[in-house]
């Protein structure tokens, strides 16, 4: 079971989004926030009663304590907790700001449900979520005039290097396995091998390195 935070300002966006995720079998929300220094103070009390708090979805642009803040403080405090960033905010800066403060997935709050809740479940498993366009809006900001290509980049076979893109477009792995018209399993292998080759940590460097050396469309 996930156990889900849900912080929002806006109540009945908070009480829409308990509604749908609270069909899905294997999600649970153990509580609400209006904004980030309720958000701590709900994960510390959830800490000491069977549903500690596992993920937060986390708005942007909230009173007393904002998302970005909000998540920087709680990956400090809390470092096992996952953040979800889920906003109507269309801002490349808080985008940016956002992944820079440790939120391991961005989403749209137009996105449908069944999409938050496999983004819920992917950020879970330790991937990073991204909507799509999310890293080319970071792109002019993040991407020197003369990117460093890291050692391994040129051993990369023909079909890494799609697969290395479609991350880069934030792509999960049954989409790129779809678009590939490959196995969700050997799309997770050449993941693995990418991050490996290239001494990259996780699926989110792995995005951002796309942005940076691949052409873009």
């Amino acid at each position: 079971m996930i156990r889900v935070l849900l912080v929002d300002d806006q109540a009945i966006l908070r009480q829409g989004l308990q509604a749908l995720l609270t069909l899905e079998d294997d999600i649970q929300i153990v509580g609400e926030a209006g904004h980030g220094r309720e958000a701590l103070a709900v994960i510390q009390r959830s800490l000491t009663t069977p549903n500690a708090v596992d993920l937060v979805l986390m708005d942007i642009r909230m009173p007393v304590m904002d998302g970005v803040a909000a998540t920087r403080e709680i990956l400090r405090q809390f470092p096992a907790i996952k953040v979800l960033v889920l906003t109507t905010f269309d801002d490349d800066e808080l985008v940016q700001q956002a992944v820079q403060a440790g939120a391991v997935g961005y989403l749209l709050k137009d996105t449908p449900s069944e999409e938050v809740a496999q983004a819920i479940r992917a950020v879970h498993r330790g991937y990073a979520q991204f909507g799509p366009g999310i890293f080319q809006k970071m792109r002019p900001q993040t991407v020197p005039s003369k990117p460093a290509v890291p050692l391994g980049f040129d051993d990369l076979t023909p079909r890494e290097l799609e697969v290395l893109a479609l991350i880069g477009q934030g792509a999960s792995n049954r989409e790129i396995a779809q678009a590939l018209f490959l196995s969700e399993g050997t799309v997770k292998n050449h993941v693995t091998n990418i991050l490996s080759r290239l001494n990259l940590r996780d699926r989110t460097q792995a995005a951002l390195l796309a942005v940076t050396v691949l052409p873009q469309d």
